[in-house]
């Protein structure tokens, strides 16, 4: 069987290093995968946003499976496309995607069907969002309505860094077209999780969950990223498994009552505390870095897995784990997520131990193995207590270097 992977970051390596797993699975495309996926793909030079072009390569290759990614594809609709097609293709389509591409679409719809959420207005207009902050306390969140590379999020301590986010969204336009309108919501405070589910016909199968590290420094101080640390399993009382099945059957009777289809991938952002989860945002495809500790995990073949979502045939009982835990660190470039270089020379990835997984996030390869983005690598792995999987992940990280490399120490800590 040959497979198609849309993407380019850690999350569609470990794809396809999981995919790659499959007795299935012959051959594997990825569109345009990185300086890691070379090694074991076939990298193609399509844009992930050329979607004529990557269904005509599925239709010449005779691919049996796409597997999308990242967002910008889904909300453009290539799941339509390729079904149009007759292709076969894991992620929603684009009305569905619009959990994504709209934080209000998805506000509203968390509001119409009581699942836990925060108090939220949504704004077009500046000066209307400006007069509205003294409705709210502090610190608030300000978050452009469509899609930011995960940098869309804005924590405000006061009056003063509210207005600036206002101003820089609405007036630099620092999000372009994608903060034409903007969701102020007051601030949740407790654990952040994230609860990835396959959903077949409207039906949600919970994967286990994972915990990311948003914020760039230690101690979950400074900017948000797109996710630079993660481990799972996270362990759940009683109530709190109850409470989040109770928000899962709530999205499929909304998913239902809406009349949609959703067919793909589910990630529910989290903010759990005193046991009661409240979600903070909903996203259509895999997350990254969490995909990175759970596809070691998954404890059966992925390949099979995703078809059966598709084909409506799915049971719980596929899903199986492995009882290690798993954590993650992610080497970022300096200035991430603001500016970086990228070009900078990468050594030391054959030093690491035989168990540790490598997974590439931002590389190419130039004669040598280069730096190609702000996420670069995740050092990944498995233990027998989280202790375990954090001391073997950051004594492997030490042995790779590039210039202005950074990671954070205390992934895992608390």
């Amino acid at each position: 069987m040959k497979v198609l992977v849309i993407g380019n970051g850690g999350r569609e390596y470990a794809l396809c290093w999981k995919l790659n797993e499959s007795p299935k699975v012959d051959k594997i495309f990825v569109a345009k995968g990185n300086g890691g996926t070379l090694s074991f793909c076939e990298n193609i030079d399509i844009d992930v946003k050329d979607i004529d072009k990557l269904c005509e390569f599925a239709e010449s290759e005779h691919i049996d499976l796409t597997v999308v990614g990242p967002e910008d594809p889904l909300c453009d609709g290539i799941v339509d496309k390729f079904r149009e097609n007759g292709l076969k293709i894991f992620g929603p389509d684009r009305e569905c995607a619009q959990f994504e591409k709209s934080k209000e679409f998805t506000k509203k719809f968390l509001e119409k069907y009581n699942i836990p959420t925060a108090k939220y207005m949504s704004f077009t207009d500046y000066e209307n969002a400006i007069n509205s902050l003294e409705k709210f306390s502090y610190p608030l969140v300000v978050k452009a309505d469509g899609l930011c590379l995960g940098k869309g999020v804005i924590i405000c301590q006061n009056s003063e860094e509210a207005k600036n986010a206002l101003y820089k969204i609405f007036k630099d336009r620092v999000f372009g077209s994608e903060g034409d309108k903007v969701v102020i919501e007051e601030f949740l405070t407790g654990e952040e999780a994230s609860l990835l589910c396959l959903v077949s016909n409207n039906k949600l199968y919970p994967l286990e969950r994972a915990k990311d590290h948003k914020q760039i420094y230690d101690g979950d101080k400074g900017p948000n990223t797109g996710g630079v640390g993660t481990y799972s399993p996270v362990k759940a009382s009683k109530e709190l498994e109850n409470n989040l099945k109770e928000v899962c059957n709530k999205i499929e009777e909304g998913l239902n009552k809406e009349k949609l289809n959703y067919s793909g991938i589910l990630f529910i952002g989290f903010m759990i505390e005193n046991d009661k989860p409240r979600v903070l945002e909903f996203n259509v495809r895999f997350g990254d870095p969490e995909t990175e500790v759970l596809m070691p995990r998954l404890d059966c073949d992925l390949f099979e897995i995703l078809n059966k979502t598709i084909d409506g045939s799915l049971e719980a009982k596929d899903i199986r784990w492995k009882d290690d835990y798993c954590l993650t660190v992610i080497m970022c470039s300096g200035g991430y997520p603001s500016s970086y270089e990228k070009g900078k020379l990468i050594k030391g990835i054959e030093n690491v131990e035989d168990d540790i997984l490598v997974f590439h996030n931002g590389t190419k390869v130039d004669k040598n193995l280069l730096t190609n983005g702000g996420r670069v690598l995740s050092i990944t792995a498995l233990g027998k207590t989280l202790k375990e999987a954090r001391e073997k992940a950051y004594k492997d990280v030490e042995k790779i270097s590039f210039e202005d490399a950074y990671y954070r120490k205390d992934i895992g800590v608390k």
